[in-house]
């Protein structure tokens, strides 16, 4: 299988060139030249697998050309075996068409440890092969720092640089980052916003002068393909689960850069009968302004109880946008410079096609509290705030109720006490075992000035030889 950019102008690479890419060299992202696909009876047959079954069922056509299938089924073992429940993502039924998918049974109560930790372990895999060293440079909003460090932390040929905006994660997103120990492990905080962070993630992919020569950086975000492509399985597992083929399935998905719900997206190109996708967002609603308005411009991003979706830069957005227009790279490469310059304006050819699958929510700090409050109360269920949004999405959708409705957990309550605090309620979620020491744990994390310049020349000093 082929990857291709998103702009049209890099070269097609296979998946272990694309795993160590990250962005391609036109300033685009990757996504495949085709899509595999699973008629009825191949969806039929997923009744019987398990997890890491289904996962070796979806994964294995995209990267059979340099992955053997024995290989992959051990790194797929692996990865899931470090998961808390049996079911690796279970069910909970809220009401008659309303369910919940438990992504948060991960090493670090999130759903982003179903792909960084097979992450991990593939980018092991090959620069074990290889016998070479990279760089990891990554943004976090929250959730993706303490989920690629943890994936990440065994791999001897990695160094890894975490840049999050200071103050403005739980702490317990904080700590789980900076409490793990490690010499090739560093945590930035940056004194700034997430898309401060993410903007210098980008320019150092785009003029990596800085590093030694003989290192590249790679890309743990969701602009790395990998990330998406392990997150394709859930909405595969919760769709059969549900009677899928027989029988649609639509999916809420709490988001800020559109890498989750593109995965549902993409399971929906490869057979999965999904009815829709509901985009779930908090007050930064940029997503949500696109499908209403039809265009795309920056706003001030303002913080909220659901910080891992503080993101007014939807980067995955431009690989739906690849499809909207019809694969057109050169348009997506006009669209992204004006982006660069102020504001974009889709067609409507593009946006009436987005519309017919997607539509969306945006849900207040107030009304993620009064959910949270309201769900505890009639199903005795504690949401974190982002689960929160999308479960508020979901009853606020039009669809009709013979079509199940499955919101996205994407996080445990455990690390936004405040939330809970704040929408009334006098528990205090506990922390799995595995974490109940958190708090005793010694940190480690440097404070740094919003300047790519200083990061830079952190990472230039720290980098192992």
């Amino acid at each position: 299988m082929k990857y291709i950019s998103t702009r049209g102008r890099a070269p097609a690479l296979n998946f272990e060139q694309v795993l160590l890419a990250g962005l391609a060299t036109d300033g685009g992202l990757y996504v495949p030249e085709t899509l595999p696909t699973f008629d009825r009876d191949d969806i039929t047959a997923m009744a019987s697998m398990d997890y890491p079954q289904l996962a070796q069922t979806i994964i294995a056509p995209f990267v059979e050309d340099c992955i053997p299938a024995a290989d992959l089924t051990v790194l797929i073992e692996d990865t899931y075996a470090e998961f808390r429940h049996n079911a690796v993502a279970p069910m909970v039924q809220l009401a008659a068409n309303q369910w919940l998918l438990e992504l948060f049974h991960g090493p670090t109560l999130a759903f982003k440890d179903f792909a960084l930790q097979l992450l991990g372990r593939l980018l092991d895999y090959v620069l074990e092969r290889r016998h070479s060293k990279i760089v990891i440079m990554g943004a976090t909003s929250g959730d993706t720092g303490s989920a690629a460090i943890e994936g990440c932390k065994r791999c001897k040929n990695i160094d890894i640089y975490i840049l999050h905006p200071h103050q403005r994660v739980s702490e317990v997103q904080r700590r789980q980052m900076t409490t793990v120990a490690g010499d090739n492990i560093h945590n930035l905080a940056i004194e700034g916003n997430f898309d401060d962070c993410q903007a210098m993630v980008k320019a150092s992919f785009a003029d990596q002068g800085f590093l030694l020569q003989d290192r590249s950086l790679v890309a743990v975000n969701s602009i790395n393909w990998a990330r998406i492509m392990a997150q394709i399985v859930y909405y595969f597992y919760a769709g059969v689960a549900l009677g899928a083929p027989s029988r649609s399935v639509a999916f809420s998905v709490p988001t800020g850069n559109f890498g989750d719900i593109f995965a549902g997206y993409l399971a929906r190109q490869m057979g999965l009968p999904v009815e829709r996708l509901i985009i779930a967002t908090n007050h930064n609603d940029v997503l949500h302004r696109v499908m209403s308005h039809g265009r795309d411009d920056r706003q001030e991003l303002r913080h909220s109880l659901s910080p891992s979706m503080d993101i007014t830069v939807s980067s995955n957005f431009e690989r739906l946008l690849f499809d909207l227009y019809e694969r057109d790279g050169q348009a997506i490469a006009d669209l992204m410079h004006r982006f660069d310059n102020g504001e974009i304006v889709f067609s409507e050819a593009a946006m009436a096609r987005a519309r017919g699958l997607f539509s969306s929510q945006c849900v207040s700090d107030l009304q993620t509290c009064d959910q949270i409050a309201a769900t505890w109360k009639e199903c005795g269920y504690l949401l974190d705030p982002h689960s929160a949004i999308g479960v508020k999405a979901a009853l606020e959708s039009s669809i009709s109720p013979e079509i199940p409705i499955v919101t996205l957990a994407t996080a445990h309550p455990a690390k936004f006490p405040l939330a809970i605090e704040k929408a009334g309620l006098s528990i205090k979620p506990q922390l799995p075992l595995h974490l109940q020491d958190l708090f005793e744990r010694p940190e480690r994390f440097q404070v740094l000035a919003n300047e790519l310049s200083t990061v830079h020349a952190f990472m230039t000093g720290t980098i192992s030889h």
